[in-house]
């Protein structure tokens, strides 16, 4: 089945619920410069502590150097980290050397096709990627969490043209998840705002979400 990543979680509460309903990985954000889920590193690790050895947990930084991304990992210890901002690419080669085992996640904006080549040049670096439909060129980045949803053709085919598993995110709910995986065709889908009320997890939409991806 296609592995589901709920992001933005921000209790112990939400990470059960997740769960519960089926999520394979957490999302768990850290500082940003604009964008819902922005939660202490004190609770990004206790959230990741509290979670069965078989969740994976994903620490979303917005730092842009190999030193500062260690230093952040090491604040909260989850098992995996997901950048969502450029680096350059020998940073990627620092991060693994120091940090071993811990999976690399490259988030990816797709604002045009230019996306397809970028995702080419980065996958030899980190072990996924993921789409999402931010814009980092803004005045104050928008690095995810938009609810807004990309061009699934240009997604189809950076999944078609790179070997790492890709991940889609970006305005994904209950109701166009199926028509989303069935375009793109990716490992994996992420949500934030599409399983949520008012900022809170809602365990009605999210139900209704693992239902859906369930029928297919």
């Amino acid at each position: 089945m296609t592995q589901v990543k709920i992001c933005c979680i921000s209790s112990i509460q939400e990470a059960k619920m997740a769960i519960e309903n089926g999520a394979n990985i957490l999302g768990l954000v850290g500082p940003m410069p604009s964008g819902p889920g922005i939660i202490s590193n004190e609770q990004i690790a206790e959230i990741a502590q509290s979670v069965p050895t078989h969740i994976y947990t994903w620490l979303l930084t917005s730092e842009t150097s190999a030193e500062k991304i260690i230093a952040h990992y090491n604040l909260v210890n989850t098992n995996a980290i997901q950048i969502v901002d450029k680096l350059k690419k020998d940073e990627y080669q620092k991060i693994k050397d120091t940090l071993p085992g811990i999976k690399l996640i490259q988030v990816l904006h797709v604002l045009d096709e230019s996306t397809i080549d970028e995702a080419r040049r980065i996958a030899k670096y980190v072990d996924y990627i993921l789409l999402d439909s931010g814009n980092p060129k803004g005045d104050i980045k928008i690095l995810g969490g938009t609810g807004n949803v990309h061009n699934w053709e240009i997604s189809k085919k950076v999944v078609n043209s790179v070997e790492v598993p890709v991940f889609l995110a970006g305005g994904l709910n209950g109701k166009n998840v199926v028509a989303a995986i069935g375009k793109v065709q990716p490992f994996g889908v992420d949500l934030c705002s599409g399983v949520r009320t008012e900022n809170r997890l809602d365990h009605i939409k999210l139900k209704s979400f693992f239902q859906n991806i369930r029928t297919m």
